[in-house]
């Protein structure tokens, strides 16, 4: 019994995880695709200046 409730939240705890890495990941892609223009022009900007 003991080896199967270790088993259970062992992969409870890997699908929380995963849940937290795929949730920073959308966050990460919608604040790319929010700043991208303005993280664009500003590197456009430099080269220009260069």
């Amino acid at each position: 019994m003991g080896k199967l409730v270790t088993r259970v939240n062992r992969g409870q705890g890997l699908v929380e995880y995963a849940l937290i890495i795929a949730l920073v990941a959308v966050v990460v892609i919608a604040a790319l695709v929010l700043l991208g223009p303005a993280i664009s022009s500003i590197f456009m900007n430099i080269n220009s200046a260069l």
